[in-house]
């Protein structure tokens, strides 16, 4: 086994189990300290000891790396491996081994702590069909969010990504946003690029106490414009976590879901476990409304990718029927849904 991959694998793996950020970046940080060491290189540098006195390597991670050195598959993998066996999630199994994609992710070029291509990697150990890369926009710049020519670059570095996988190969990354819907209801993001991206996922972030009739009207202003293909965590709640907890903000739900059907835009089963949103009812009244749907990891590193699986417990939960999960739909349908809007 190569020593990075067991090493990405690792942080992956502990990253879906939660695990505290600091044990993530310690194998993550071996990986990056090894990456320009040759085989017989690093093979030389385990037996005479001196890897282990190379910054960024600990004693776990030199354990890690004298293992795979000597072509076994390192124990503390193997133990995650075993763990990772138990599903995250109480239910929801069967809908999650319809889902074929994730349409929000974030990658270090925002707040996400991962490159692009190791997002990519883990959604195809994860056996996803397509990863949309959707960073925040210019608005948020707490959260580093992209101008358009960042975002432009963005976009090339997915067509170069997908344009070095081989021509057969299921999985594709797709390029897009996560785009602040502003006060006044308009998109943080040029119409023009917009209206290129393969998805756009619209969010409120700021001024989430608002009064219930300026929410709505913001919100609807969005659901309304065109290149808008999902709307993110529509409640802004937090329910646990390192940041804490925060209600959700108040909206008229029956005009927003009437709009949401109407646009074909998708409402986002948000699968963070501190997020949880919509809340249930808000579920209900969107399955009634006839929205369509998407469940999506909202991912700021490649392990949690996988937090899916709770998004597909609530989803099933509620009773949100395959079919209306746009994520559930081959690459070439979502596409076409997503293009036809715009």
């Amino acid at each position: 086994m190569d020593p990075i991959d067991a090493l990405r694998e690792i942080a992956f793996r502990l990253e879906r189990e939660l695990a505290p950020s600091f044990k993530v970046k310690a194998f993550r940080h071996a990986a990056e300290a090894i990456a320009g060491i040759s085989a017989d290189d690093l093979a030389a540098r385990v037996r005479d000891g001196q890897l282990k006195r190379t910054p960024g390597i600990g004693a776990r991670t030199f354990e890690v790396i004298h293992q795979t050195v000597d072509g076994q598959v390192p124990d503390y993998l193997q133990v995650l491996r075993e763990r990772g066996e138990e599903p995250l999630a109480e239910g929801g199994r069967a809908l999650h081994a319809l889902l074929r994609g994730d349409l929000h992710s974030h990658t270090s070029s925002s707040d996400g702590g991962s490159p692009l291509e190791e997002m990519a990697q883990a959604a195809r150990l994860l056996g996803r069909d397509y990863l949309a890369v959707t960073d925040h926009s210019p608005n948020l710049t707490v959260a580093n969010g992209l101008s358009a020519e960042l975002l432009s670059e963005q976009v090339d570095l997915v067509d170069a990504y997908n344009g070095s996988r081989p021509a057969d190969e299921r999985f594709r990354l797709l390029a897009g946003i996560e785009v602040d819907i502003l006060e006044d209801g308009t998109l943080d993001q040029e119409a023009e690029l917009l209206s290129q991206l393969d998805v756009v996922v619209a969010s409120v972030h700021s001024k989430l106490r608002a009064e219930e009739r300026a929410m709505t009207r913001r919100m609807l202003r969005a659901i309304e414009d065109p290149p808008t293909d999902v709307l993110g965590h529509c409640t802004g709640r937090l329910v646990m976590g390192s940041r804490g907890t925060r209600p959700e903000s108040t909206f008229d739900a029956a005009r927003v879901f009437a709009a949401c059907a109407e646009n074909q835009v998708a409402v986002e089963v948000n699968s963070r476990p501190e997020r949880q949103d919509p809340p249930d009812g808000l579920i209900q009244q969107a399955l009634d409304a006839g929205c369509l749907f998407s469940i999506d990891s909202d991912a700021h590193a490649p392990g949690q990718l996988d937090f899916l699986q709770y998004g597909a417990a609530r989803a099933e939960a509620n009773g949100i029927p395959a079919e209306r999960i746009v994520t559930t739909w081959p690459r070439e349908r979502l596409l076409e849904w997503s293009g036809r809007r715009r």
